[in-house]
């Protein structure tokens, strides 16, 4: 069997009533006859939406295809146990021209039970930023079920919200269960369990073309909320250079920023996991014992499990996300 290589990705372009153009001009993405791209999914096992490998022997294979093909070796022994042919993450670029709905995603045992799939916890980590960008989310204080009842069915859930101040480089870290929005001129990277279950509770009275609203989830994210998720959600970046500066660890996965201008060595022989980097800046080669693939802005990778020590060669500095999950994430309750 031919030697697994780094994997490109054909994007999954998604047109949407508050994207616009900032992922064709900025960061590579072909729009082709596409209008208002909002997002580009970089990495998807959802089931109507499987990424196609681009690059190398391959090219033209779906995600599944080659998890059914080389299991473990792609994803890693232990997260090929609990997910089979199904890669757990899904990994996008969003970008928001407008403020996207106000909304909520299930966790686990609801998404479950109520469409047999799994829950929705994400990180967004901030590449580009209008003036008075900002992030709504969680509540701006402790709020009970019956005044959220109340501010959804006057339309004042807005007051509730609390908001951020979003700048280049800022990391949030999005639970299950947390409300949320993403505000306009921001561009972000999101991580995200394998999951396309959104509940939308608000959406800023927008209308579509032809002049009418979305449809709104209000009855089922009701028992998706969590109350008591107050405050921003949002992570201080230490801001290490040439090593990596860990954002979050979570039980979904593991995201660390790496921001470098010299060559930065990974060895990744104990934790049992695919890695998959995302260049938020710049351009860099990742080198291996047999080859190297050169990774540029806006770019996402996957270096299979069965690969554990790389080099990352900046030309001449990049930044980039580093994603993974660990046994000991996989144990986390």
């Amino acid at each position: 069997m031919s030697e697994l290589y780094p994997l490109k990705f054909e994007p999954i372009l998604k047109e949407k009533i508050w994207g616009g153009n900032s992922l064709a001009e900025n960061y590579g993405k072909k729009q082709g006859k596409l209008k208002n791209i909002g997002e580009s999914w970089e990495i998807s096992a959802v089931s109507d939406n499987l990424s196609v490998v681009s690059n190398g022997f391959l090219a033209g294979n779906n995600i599944e295809e080659i998890i059914e093909v080389y299991m473990g070796d792609i994803t890693g022994e232990s997260v090929y146990e609990k997910f089979g042919y199904e890669f757990p993450l899904l990994i996008k670029l969003i970008e928001a021209r407008d403020d996207l709905s106000v909304q909520v995603h299930p966790g686990d045992d609801l998404a479950r039970e109520r469409h047999n799939a799994y829950g929705k916890t994400e990180l967004w980590h901030i590449l580009q930023s209008g003036k008075g960008a900002r992030i709504y989310t969680g509540f701006s204080k402790q709020v009970s079920r019956e005044s959220y009842i109340d501010a959804v069915s006057t339309g004042r859930i807005g007051e509730l919200l609390n908001s951020e101040p979003a700048e280049p480089g800022d990391t949030f870290f999005t639970p299950a269960g947390r409300i949320h929005a993403i505000g306009a001129g921001i561009v972000l990277a999101e991580i995200q369990q394998t999951s396309d279950i959104t509940y939308r509770i608000y959406d800023w009275g927008r209308t579509d073309n032809e002049g009418r609203q979305r449809d709104l989830h209000t009855d089922l994210a009701l028992d998706a909320i969590d109350f008591a998720q107050t405050g921003s959600g949002k992570i201080t970046n230490a801001g290490a250079v040439n090593k990596p500066s860990s954002l979050v660890r979570c039980k979904y996965f593991d995201t660390s920023i790496i921001s470098f201008d010299t060559i930065v060595k990974r060895d990744y022989n104990l934790i049992d996991s695919f890695v998959v980097y995302l260049c938020t800046g710049g351009r860099f080669k990742i080198r291996w014992d047999s080859g190297s693939e050169t990774v540029t802005r806006g770019e996402t990778v996957l270096v299979p499990a069965s690969i554990t020590d790389v080099e990352l060669i900046p030309e001449p500095d990049a930044s980039l996300l580093e994603i993974y999950i660990t046994q000991n994430d996989l144990n986390k309750p």
